[in-house]
């Protein structure tokens, strides 16, 4: 059963606990398929959590503690994280972050990210360098829990939620499309005998999460794929109970209204990659398109999916070359990388509340702040009382140009001003000293 909950910590819990990632996770307890802070302030966090609560997850790969993990030496990563549910200002709509994305992945060897900051239905920006890299693996990741590995390609099985003859028509000719024209090999395709029950759910926070109704036909077509062949699932179905009012302001741009479909996406490919360990991520089966909007030309960050039939086609593309987590017989790898190889992590400066940045903060990695990327959220370096360990940038250009300084080992205090002056003892003693000296000659 997927529940979705709040918890509310105490500065006394931080303390006892060692770290926030730490007492966060003591609260939320086992089960916790994904959780961050959507509220900080006199001396209370707040966070929201989604807890399955029949979790039986495959064993991991997890090393008997932080530093266990090997250095995979000539690799440089950057990990950019763009949240989904909450209204991102860049890459809460469809794909709009690919600009930004493509910029920071010419800063790396390799730029890791969650696949809502490229996702735009039929569109998709995808530069070679670019991890297309689900939201718990990137948990995984920055917990030292796991390694990426870097397929050749991927036998992507496609599972699609029974529906109408007129929506699987359309399904199957996306399928045939990038079969088609990018070569993706697609092993198989499930159509589920019953309804998944895809459902949207909006927090307290007005982020957006979601619940299944079904998640056991869900397992039971992964199952039929893997056994087929496949090593990456892709699913698509219908999101029911969206906020139509929200949907159309998302649409229109308005205030920052988050996307409701992309909270119950997380929730659903966060529980294939526990039970499953393969790589996966959603797609509606179609695009909403019946909606009262005073203008249909909408919001250009939306254009991607308005003008798509259906989400599905940048999921199998994405997909392709996903990485990998899980080191098994047949596991064919170009390269491999951990968070040993993390150079920063780059996030919207309102949102720092999740796992990859609280990870970071633990482990010593640099975290950039992006405060362009605005979202509903005012969970930034003060509220949590990380300042010391999050360098702010202005826009995404200003983080490019950051990473570039740490790949480089050029300290990003240097290149800033006022620079600070240091000082060696005696001349912090002679600079207090010369005034006094120079009042005695006066008299």
């Amino acid at each position: 059963m997927i529940e979705n909950r709040r918890f509310s910590l105490g500065g006394a819990e931080v303390r006892q606990a060692g770290s926030l990632r730490m007492a966060i996770e003591r609260a939320v307890g086992p089960g916790a398929l994904r959780w961050y802070v959507t509220a900080a302030r006199h001396n209370e966090l707040v966070v929201e959590a989604t807890i399955d609560t029949t979790a039986a997850s495959a064993p991991r790969e997890t090393p008997a503690g932080p530093g266990e993990l090997p250095f995979r030496a000539g690799k440089t990563a950057v990990l950019s994280i763009i949240p989904t549910g909450v209204g991102c200002s860049i890459g809460g709509y469809a794909g709009d972050a690919a600009p930004a994305t493509s910029l920071l992945a010419a800063t790396a060897d390799y730029l890791v990210t969650n696949p809502n900051a490229v996702n735009a239905s039929d569109f998709i920006s995808l530069e070679s360098n670019v991890l297309y890299t689900e939201g718990l693996c990137i948990d995984l990741l920055a917990k030292g829990e796991i390694e990426l590995y870097v397929p050749f390609s991927n036998r992507v099985g496609l599972i699609v939620e029974r529906s109408e003859p007129a929506a699987l028509d359309a399904v199957f000719n996306v399928v045939n499309t990038v079969r088609a024209v990018h070569g993706v090999d697609i092993v198989d395709c499930v159509v589920t005998p019953r309804p998944i029950g895809t459902r949207c759910i909006k927090n307290p926070s007005g982020s957006f999460v979601g619940t299944l109704d079904h998640p056991e036909v869900l397992f039971d077509a992964c199952r039929r794929l893997i056994d087929a062949g496949a090593n990456a699932i892709a699913v698509t179905s219908h999101i029911q109970d969206l906020p139509p009012d929200d949907y159309v302001q998302h649409f229109a741009g308005v205030g920052g209204a988050p996307n409701p479909m992309g909270g119950v996406e997380a929730v659903l490919s966060h529980l294939i990659v526990d039970r499953f360990r393969v790589p996966a991520a959603h797609a509606p089966l179609l695009n909403q398109k019946e909606l009262d909007l005073l203008d249909h030309v909408v919001d250009a960050r939306a254009g991607g999916e308005m003008s798509s039939v259906s989400g599905l086609a940048c999921v199998l593309i994405g997909l392709r070359r996903a990485p990998q987590i899980a080191r098994t017989p047949r596991l064919r790898a170009i390269d491999v990388l951990n968070v040993n190889n993390l150079l920063a992590v780059v996030a919207p400066a309102s949102c720092l509340g999740g796992i990859p940045v609280l990870c970071a903060v633990d482990r010593g990695i640099p975290v950039i702040a992006v405060t362009a990327n605005e979202t509903i959220l005012s969970v930034d370096r003060t509220a949590l009382n990380i300042a010391d360990a999050v360098i702010e940038a202005q826009s995404y250009a200003e983080a490019a140009g950051l990473l570039l300084a740490l790949r480089c080992g050029i300290s990003p205090d240097s290149i800033t001003r006022p620079l600070e002056t240091k000082r060696h003892r005696r001349s912090l003693i002679m600079a207090v000293e010369e005034p006094r000296i120079g009042r005695r000659a006066a008299r």
